[in-house]
C-alpha cells in the first residue's frame, strides 16, 4: 500500500484511450427529455454530457483486461476462461459451487425461482429494485430490515448499511425462507455493512436454520470501509476482509459489472449442494451452458481479472476519496446529501432541497431532471418512483469506475448549483403511464404546473 500523505488523490492510472463526450445545447435536451417523456432511462446517450446514471457496466477496464478479453476461450463447454473465472471466483470467495449469468440480476432470477416457493419470506438490510421485483415475481415476499440511521440523511454513523438485528430477530421467529445482505446498502445510500453486522446476521440465521446470502455487486468497496471504519481491521489486508464476509454466508449474487469492473457478467455461488443443483439446472434453460453462462469467453477472462483489481487499496482509496470530494462540493453549493458519502455513488437528499414538491409529486425526479436540463448530467432517483413507499426522496448520481476525473466532477457541482439557484421553481411530476414491475425504467411522466 501506498503512503499518500497528500490533500489531493490522485487517479492510480494513466489514460490511455479517450472516448468524445456529447455537448448540447438547452433547447436540444429539452427537445430529448420530452421525447423520453421525462423518463432519463429513455435518454440517447448521445444526449447526455455527463452520464451518472449507472456504475453498473460503465467503468474503464484496464489495460489488464483488455489483455485478457484476447486470450478468450470461447469454446461452448469447459472452456479455459471458465476456468480461470471459476478459480478467480474461489479465491475472493471460498464457494464450492460457482456459476457465471450474464448479469447479477440473472443471478437474482435464478436464485429466486429454485428456492422461494410462493408465499415464503425473504428479509434484506434493504432490497434493491430488481432483487426486490424477482423475489415479488416468485410470488415471495420481499421485507426489509435497515438500521434506524438509515432513515436519517444527516446521521454521520460509519456503518448505515447495516440490518436492525431486534427486527431480524422478530423475522425469524415469524418464519424466514432466506436472508440477504446488501453490500453495500444501494437503496439506503450506498452506506456499507460493518462485519460485525455481518457475523450477527449469519449466526443468527444459522442458529434458525435459515440460508443466508450476500448480494455483493460492491464487495471490495464494502471492504474497504470496513477496513478503515471498523476498530480491529486498519492492519487487515483487503481480500482477507472479503473472503471474512463470504466465509460467514452460504452463497451469493455479484453483478460483475460493478466491482468486477466488467462491461458484462455477474456470478451465482453457494456453498448448499441442492441448491447448486437447482442452479445448475435453472441456469441451463436460462443462461446457457453452466461454464460460460450467457457470457462469452473473452468475458469470462475480463471479469477473473476485475475482481483482483477491485481489491487493489490505491485504487478503492482513490475511489473513495473522490466520492467523498464529489460529496463535499456538492454540499458547498447548497445540495443536501446523504451522510456519510458511500462507495460508488452520492445521494442527493431531494426532498430537503425541493420541500415544495410533496413525495406523491417526485421530488427526486424533479431534481434529476433539473440536472439534465441544466447541463446533461444524468443520474437516477431513488425515491416514490423507484419504491412506492420510499421514506426519503433521493437521487443517486453514480461514479463509473475510472471514466470521470475531477473536472468532470466539478462540471456537475457547478450544474448542481444553478439548480440550487432556481430550486423554487422547479416542478414536479406525475407518472402518465407504468408497467407492473421496475416501473422506472420505463414509465413515462410529464411536468406539472409549479406549485400544482
Amino acid at each position: 500500500m501506498s503512503d499518500w500523505d497528500f490533500h489531493t488523490i490522485i487517479e492510480p492510472f494513466r489514460i490511455k484511450a479517450v472516448e468524445a463526450i456529447p455537448n448540447l445545447t438547452r433547447a436540444q435536451r429539452e427537445r430529448a427529455l420530452h421525447a423520453a417523456g421525462y423518463n432519463l432511462f429513455k435518454l440517447l446517450a448521445d444526449t447526455v454530457t455527463i452520464d451518472l446514471l449507472t456504475d453498473s457496466g460503465t467503468g474503464a477496464m484496464s489495460a489488464a483486461q483488455w489483455s485478457a478479453l484476447m486470450i478468450g476461450d470461447e469454446s461452448y463447454a469447459g472452456s479455459r476462461s471458465f476456468v480461470r473465472f471459476e478459480a478467480a471466483v474461489h479465491r475472493l470467495t471460498g464457494f464450492p459451487y460457482i456459476f457465471p449469468v450474464h448479469q447479477g440480476r440473472a443471478a437474482e432470477r435464478i436464485l429466486a425461482r429454485t428456492v422461494l416457493p410462493p408465499g415464503s419470506v425473504v428479509v434484506n438490510n434493504t432490497h434493491f429494485d430488481t432483487t426486490r421485483a424477482n423475489v415479488e415475481q416468485a410470488g415471495a415476499h420481499a421485507v426489509d430490515l435497515p438500521v434506524a440511521a438509515a432513515a436519517d440523511p444527516t446521521d454521520t454513523s460509519p456503518f448505515k448499511g447495516d440490518m436492525s438485528l431486534p427486527a431480524l430477530d422478530r423475522a425469524l421467529d415469524s418464519g424466514v425462507t432466506l436472508a440477504m445482505l446488501t453490500l453495500t446498502n444501494n437503496a439506503a445510500g450506498g452506506q456499507p455493512v460493518s462485519m460485525a453486522n455481518i457475523e450477527a446476521v449469519s449466526a443468527r440465521c444459522r442458529a434458525a436454520g435459515v440460508p443466508f446470502f450476500l448480494d455483493a455487486a460492491r464487495f471490495a468497496e464494502n471492504a474497504w470501509f470496513i477496513h478503515t471504519r471498523e476498530p480491529g481491521f486498519a492492519d487487515v489486508p483487503l481480500p482477507t476482509i472479503a473472503r471474512r464476509m463470504f466465509d460467514l454466508a452460504d452463497g451469493c449474487t455479484i453483478s460483475a459489472k460493478k466491482d468486477g469492473i466488467a462491461h458484462i457478467g455477474g456470478v451465482l455461488a453457494t456453498r448448499i449442494p441442492e441448491w447448486a443443483d437447482a442452479f445448475r439446472n435453472e441456469l441451463i434453460l436460462g443462461e446457457g451452458f453452466p461454464t460460460y453462462g450467457g457470457l462469452a469467453g473473452r468475458d469470462l477472462e475480463c471479469v477473473a481479472v476485475g475482481l483482483e483489481e477491485a481489491l487493489d487499496p490505491d485504487y478503492l482509496r482513490y475511489r473513495a476519496r473522490s466520492v467523498a470530494y464529489f460529496a463535499e462540493r456538492l454540499e458547498s453549493v447548497g445540495v443536501p446529501v446523504v451522510k456519510p458519502p458511500g462507495g460508488h455513488a452520492v445521494y442527493v437528499d431531494a426532498g430537503r432541497l425541493f420541500p415544495h414538491i410533496p413525495p406523491e409529486q417526485l421530488p427526486g425526479q424533479a431534481f434529476a431532471v433539473a440536472m439534465y436540463l441544466e447541463g446533461g448530467v444524468r443520474g437516477v432517483e431513488i425515491g416514490s418512483l423507484m419504491f412506492p413507499a420510499a421514506r426519503l426522496q433521493l437521487v443517486r448520481l453514480a461514479m463509473p469506475r475510472r471514466v470521470y476525473t475531477q473536472a468532470h466532477i466539478d462540471y456537475v457541482v457547478e450544474v448542481a448549483a444553478r439548480v440550487v439557484a432556481r430550486a423554487r421553481s422547479v416542478p414536479g411530476y406525475r407518472i402518465v403511464t407504468e408497467p407492473p414491475f421496475l416501473r422506472h425504467f420505463s414509465a413515462t411522466l410529464e411536468p406539472l404546473p409549479t406549485g400544482g
